[in-house]
């Protein structure tokens, strides 16, 4: 065999070798079928909640944010069963509605004292250098 001959050969077996390392006919790049779906059409499903306004009734969002926060929250005064009223009665509780009022502007608040204020304005920490200070 000459030189030239040698020298095809191996340019053809390494052009045949090279040509092996591509995808070939099984591993082309192809779409997924199973990741094709159909998009359903767009439907704004009906709320059969909304009724159309009546003429001369009042609005429905009338009322400022924070009432009708508590509102959906609270629900207002909730009714109670006999024994629930009796228990609370006993207790001492708050009015029925107490709930309601709470979140309410004229709420007025009640000083509890210096000893509060104190242990709401104590330094943070693990106590390690406390003081007991007793009296007498």
């Amino acid at each position: 065999m000459s030189k030239f001959t040698r020298f095809a050969l191996i340019a053809g077996l390494g052009a045949m070798t090279a040509a092996c390392g591509s995808g070939g006919l099984l591993n082309r790049d192809r779409p997924d079928e199973f990741a094709v779906q159909r998009q359903a059409p767009l439907v704004v499903p009906p709320d059969f909640n909304l009724v159309p306004p009546q003429p001369g009734a009042p609005r429905p969002a009338e009322g400022s944010a924070a009432a009708q926060t508590l509102e959906a929250l609270f629900g207002g005064p909730q009714a109670r069963s006999s024994v629930e009223t009796s228990v609370l009665d006993r207790a001492g509780a708050a009015a029925p509605g107490i709930r309601s009022a709470v979140g309410d502007p004229d709420t007025a608040t009640v000083a509890k004292g210096s000893v509060t204020r104190d242990i709401i304005a104590a330094p943070e920490g693990d106590g390690a250098s406390a003081v007991a200070v007793i009296p007498g």
